[in-house]
């Protein structure tokens, strides 16, 4: 089991820059990746961004070049750096964790979710 709890949400005005966190705990020694997951009402959860172990990522391509995934293993803690924010990046932003290590930002293969943290982009 492991419990992953976001934080770093909130408002900013378009061409911005917010930092989530997500803090992992309970079973972090097993091998897992962990990704960052999007959602806006109506629409289905979108995977922004996903790290492996090795450090392995990748994008969708609508936050390359803007976003970056990382990890701080000391710390059990994921990070998605966000810049240049456009309000279409607007969207309950969730963290999750499946076991293994095949890169993948396909949601349903993740097995634990936090509770979301909201980011809002005003133009």
């Amino acid at each position: 089991q492991v419990q992953l709890v976001e934080s770093g949400g909130g408002s900013v005005q378009a061409g911005g820059s917010l930092r989530l966190a997500c803090a992992a705990s309970g079973d972090t020694s097993s091998r897992y990746c962990m990704g960052w997951f999007r959602q806006t009402p109506g629409n289905e959860r979108e995977g922004v961004a996903a790290i492996c172990s090795g450090d392995s990522t990748e994008y969708a391509d609508s936050v390359k070049g803007r976003f970056t995934i990382s990890k701080d293993n000391a710390k059990n803690t994921l990070y998605l750096e966000m810049n240049s924010l456009k309000p279409e990046d607007t969207a309950m932003y969730y963290c999750a964790a499946k076991p293994g290590v095949v890169l993948s930002r396909q949601s349903w293969l993740y097995n634990y979710w936090g509770q979301g943290t909201q980011v809002t982009v005003s133009s």
